[in-house]
């Protein structure tokens, strides 16, 4: 499932530059502490839509899920060597089953267009939960609910420019308007989370175009927060 990399090479310097501009623009307001952990995360995020996007069959994408689901419900002692994506998921200190529900919601959109509302629910409550999972994992317990609910809207505003069939996207851009009002400003170390939603947000408002507006608003949540 995955390739050993150079003994040499940090792990983080080999998923880094994966990841979308967007997700590397929110990682650079993390405080050093926060910066690895919030990185896995992001990391299986897009490692978890490649398998989807790579795999030519459903069944050939839910087969390589279901290894992600089953090593994250293990304790990381038991997980092999050579991957950096699970080298970085260390730094949860045993707080990663949080991402399985991630693998859930990812599982769920290998279904057929168009895809049932209560599919795309699982693929955003998926998000959510492990937008908590990262602020108990930085010992954030106490904004957990916010972090959830920064998941929530960034995984609806980001669905919501990407999905193909009309129908779904309407559904997803109808929950995306009930999540409407204003959410408490989190700390420095979920600074990222509030950036990804922000960029997400404004991207569709924009209709999946980006502009000047949105790098400045993400620049704005960096360094305030909202």
């Amino acid at each position: 499932m995955f390739e050993p990399s150079a003994p040499s090479s940090r792990p983080e310097d080999l998923l880094l530059p994966a990841l979308p501009q967007t997700m590397q623009l929110a990682l650079a307001y993390a405080p050093a502490r926060a910066k690895l952990p919030t990185l896995a995360l992001l990391a299986l995020d897009q490692r978890l839509a490649g398998l989807l996007r790579h795999s030519r069959e459903p069944m050939m994408a839910q087969i390589r899920l279901a290894w992600w689901r089953e090593t994250l419900d293990r304790d990381a002692a038991e997980w092999p060597e050579g991957e950096p994506l699970l080298a970085v998921l260390r730094s949860w200190n045993g707080k990663h089953r949080a991402l399985v529900g991630l693998v859930d919601g990812w599982e769920a959109l290998t279904g057929e267009a168009p895809l049932a509302p209560s599919a795309l629910e699982e693929m955003v409550d998926g998000r959510t939960a492990a937008f908590g999972g990262l602020a108990e994992a930085l010992g954030r317990e106490g904004e957990a609910g916010v972090a959830r609910a920064l998941g929530r809207r960034w995984a609806l505003a980001d669905l919501a420019t990407k999905l193909n069939h009309p129908g779904e996207s309407v559904v997803v851009r109808r929950l995306a308007q009930a999540e409407k009002g204003r959410l408490a400003r989190v700390s420095r170390m979920l600074r990222p989370l509030a950036v990804l939603e922000g960029l997400a947000s404004e991207n569709m408002a924009n209709g999946g175009q980006g502009s000047a507006k949105t790098v400045l608003k993400a620049m704005r949540i960096g360094l305030l927060g909202r």
